[in-house]
């Protein structure tokens, strides 16, 4: 599109409220594009953030928000985006959207990044056989009450969410900074259970800081005795949202308070007229997979493109194919044993590496 002209936008410069205003109103924006990721990125793990801005005719036609991210002793990397699912381009027409990527391809390499790495989302629904180990976002058309959310499970969920609350659990919505200790405690336990690096504290502390000045975020606390024991998070978007992190205390979940607390969050949405929930990504098949489709949730395969600094296009599957290294056992193994001060205080030094 040759009557395209193309610019760079820091995070903190005039114009990103009017792009977050594109972002919400597009019918493919998600709460990734808006400039608090960017924003919580830079505070929390010093990667700069900017969007390449697309205008036609003066008027707004695409942005492509991005982040510069580098290992130790490297060129960055240009990423959209890290830490998610989902960056790209956001344009009016699929062409203005080309146009953008292919930008961002050229000015990689001469502005010194390493190359460019593109996490989109596929167009469509594909056939369940040609989803068979990628990676997928499991989407959810949300009603317009939590009653008939509710009327919409099958039989066997409903009394699954249910068995929670008369096994006396309890659930809160709450937005408040003093939340965000009481879902990092949870989280970062499951973590280490799982045997993963977690995010460091100040993360979250920027994600709340920079979401909550738009009002674009809530956490959910499922409670049993007054305990934290389940706690999830979830960004807004417009009339769509997403939730990147959703945890359970193992020793208590025979209380079913993963099934609290998804009720929660839906309900909620749909009373604050939310009308897509992104359940987030998982590998089709597995047993997170199944966990969201019960709710009905929709597969929806993840497109994630990587190009070299002379703009080629990398020969490896991209992430969102799925595959695992041999050495994870042990690693994941190794990481269980961790002291969780030890896990916590390692793990923000190590997950600002793993853009994933």
């Amino acid at each position: 599109m040759n009557d395209l002209t193309f610019s760079y936008l820091d995070n903190d410069d005039p114009g990103n409220d009017a792009l977050d205003a594109f972002v919400r109103a597009h019918s493919e924006g998600n709460a990734y594009q808006l400039a608090a990721w960017r924003r919580a990125v830079a505070t929390a793990y010093g990667y700069a953030g900017k969007v390449l801005v697309a205008r036609q005719g003066g008027e707004l036609a695409g942005m492509l928000p991005l982040c510069a991210v580098a290992r130790p002793l490297s060129r960055p990397r240009w990423i959209s985006l890290p830490f998610c699912d989902l960056g790209g381009p956001l344009a009016v027409s699929p062409e203005a959207a080309d146009a953008l990527a292919a930008r961002a391809r050229r000015d990689a390499g001469p502005q010194g990044a390493t190359g460019l790495e593109l996490r989109c989302s596929a167009a469509g629904t594909e056939e369940d056989s040609a989803l068979e180990g990628r990676k997928v976002r499991m989407l959810l058309g949300l009603p317009d009450s939590a009653a008939a959310l509710m009327q919409s499970y099958p039989p066997k969920l409903r009394s699954q969410v249910r068995k929670a609350e008369k096994n006396g659990l309890t659930s809160e919505v709450v937005t408040g900074f003093e939340a965000v200790g009481a879902f990092y405690d949870v989280y970062s336990r499951n973590m280490r259970r799982l045997g993963s690096p977690p995010h460091s504290r100040a993360w979250f502390d920027a994600i709340h800081r920079h979401y909550s000045a738009g009002g674009d975020m809530f956490l959910v606390l499922v409670r049993h005795e007054g305990k934290a024991v389940g706690a999830g998070w979830v960004l807004r978007c417009g009339d769509k949202a997403v939730i990147p992190w959703a945890s359970t205390l193992a020793d208590y979940n025979s209380l079913a308070p993963n099934m609290l607390l998804y009720w929660a969050i839906q309900s909620h949405l749909c009373g604050i007229g939310v009308r897509q929930f992104d359940f987030g990504r998982s590998t089709f098949g597995e047993g997170t997979y199944k966990f969201k489709k019960q709710w009905g949730a929709q597969p929806v395969a993840l497109d994630w493109k990587e190009w070299d600094a002379q703009g080629v296009a990398a020969i490896a599957a991209p992430a969102a194919q799925g595959g695992a290294s041999s050495l994870r056992p042990l690693i994941e193994s190794a990481w269980q044993k961790l002291p969780l001060g030890v896990a916590n205080s390692l793990g923000g030094r190590l997950r600002r590496y793993i853009t994933l």
